[in-house]
């Protein structure tokens, strides 16, 4: 029988090593977990801002670059409109309270590109806010 080479215990420890490492490890990449706006509610225009949380450093991280929109009972609408910035307000006619939405990517390698009226879904983390109109 053959003795086995002096380098495969030490080659197959450093491979299993890179394996455990890679399936667990934050180089696989960093993923948005959650986001909140604040305030949380407002009346009639306001500033809003987005914070995410990430699954590894830094984080959280304010402001938080997201899309940002606005829906009306689980319907998109163009009663309020939002900025590119965060900053909302209600239109001509609009009342009652909507639903101000900013959504970032996940960063998952693997999931669906869709978002729902309200900026939720498929691969975007969605953080919510209420804007009352008069």
């Amino acid at each position: 029988m053959r003795a086995a080479s002096p380098y495969v215990l030490p080659s197959l420890l450093v491979l299993i090593a890179v394996l455990t490492l890679a399936c667990g490890s934050p180089s696989m990449g960093r993923g948005l977990q959650s986001v909140t706006i604040s305030p949380t509610s407002a009346e009639g225009q306001m500033q809003f801002t987005a914070t995410g949380f990430f699954n590894v450093p830094p984080s959280p991280v304010t402001p938080l670059t997201v899309t940002w929109g606005a829906c009306y009972q689980n319907e998109s609408t163009t009663e309020v409109s939002v900025s590119k910035t965060g900053f909302a307000q209600c239109g001509p006619g609009a009342s009652g309270t909507y639903t101000v939405w900013g959504y970032g990517m996940s960063g998952a390698q693997a999931c669906p590109a869709y978002v729902t009226a309200c900026g939720g879904g498929g691969c975007q983390v969605t953080g919510t806010a209420q804007l009352t109109c008069p």
